[in-house]
């Protein structure tokens, strides 16, 4: 009979039970799956936040500067008498429209410039003087051409968004790998056929980047709008507020012009995971 020891050491190096309940053993805890998830993170830095902005209310670090649960209290009163809705359905119009060309218009223009060196070598000085100039200067300039009226506000969120979106689509068509593309020309793929079903897959996560960081840029150009064309909407919420010292509605509608804009852009990364990204679909 073999002895117990060469029995055991010979059952570990294949792999057996004792290896296999090490390996079990190892496997985290249900509690500690529950502090490491993603949305247990997300939930503790939100908490930690507004614990943070209480205390900094109570102390305070400035007259200026309300508690957060009097923020709280103002942006409950808002929507209790209807007046953030009404505001953000002024808001939205500029905002959705703008954010809608610019998409449109970026993508296009983008995937342009990485497939064509003509439209790139026209195309790209333009966007990168405008993603880099402050482009806020623009706007008495707008005004004067345009008026104060919905075209202005709009045009504020397209030159503010559409840059940002351009340039990441091309840089997303442009870095496409070359072995996919070089693999639809060996079967004899028609040009239309390389873009749609190629490069435009392998770029999407690019230009959905591109996007959120535009519909980013595109929120900050509609309070731009709002603050310095004509206050209207959450603008003219903040700026009334702002006049008459009720600095918990004035915070209170920057919150919940950020917190829309984060649900927003959170939208915009489901619908890329959907539509373009079945592995992380997939994933648990």
């Amino acid at each position: 009979m073999e002895p117990a020891g060469f029995a055991l050491a010979r059952e570990r190096s294949a792999g057996g039970p004792s290896r296999k309940g090490a390996l079990l053993d190892r496997r985290p805890g249900a509690a500690t799956r529950f502090f490491t998830h993603p949305v247990t993170l997300r939930i503790v830095s939100a908490a930690a936040l507004c614990l943070a902005w209480q205390w900094a209310g109570t102390v305070p670090i400035s007259p200026a500067f309300p508690t957060f649960t009097e923020t709280m209290a103002a942006l409950w009163a808002m929507l209790a008498d209807g007046s953030l809705f009404a505001a953000f359905a002024i808001t939205l119009q500029p905002l959705l429209i703008g954010l809608v060309v610019s998409a449109i218009l970026g993508v296009a223009v983008g995937v342009a410039m990485g497939l064509d060196e003509r439209a790139e070598w026209f195309a790209s000085p333009i966007f990168i003087v405008a993603q880099a100039a402050p482009l806020a200067a623009l706007i008495p300039l707008i005004v004067f051409a345009y008026g104060i009226g919905l075209t202005s506000k709009t045009l504020v969120v397209c030159i503010m968004a559409m840059p940002v979106i351009v340039l990441n689509s091309f840089a997303a068509v442009r870095h496409t790998p070359v072995s996919l593309t070089e693999m639809g020309r060996s079967f004899l793929a028609p040009r239309r056929k390389v873009i749609s079903r190629i490069i435009l897959p392998a770029a999407s996560p690019v230009i959905f980047a591109g996007l959120r960081l535009g519909c980013a840029s595109g929120f900050i150009g509609a309070i731009l709008a709002e603050l310095l064309i004509t206050p209207t909407g959450v603008g003219d919420i903040i700026t009334y507020s702002r006049s008459i010292a009720d600095y918990p509605s004035m915070y209170a509608a920057i919150l919940s012009i950020i917190v829309f804009s984060v649900v927003f852009i959170e939208a915009i990364e489901q619908a890329e995971v959907i539509l373009f990204r079945p592995e992380k679909r997939a994933s648990p």
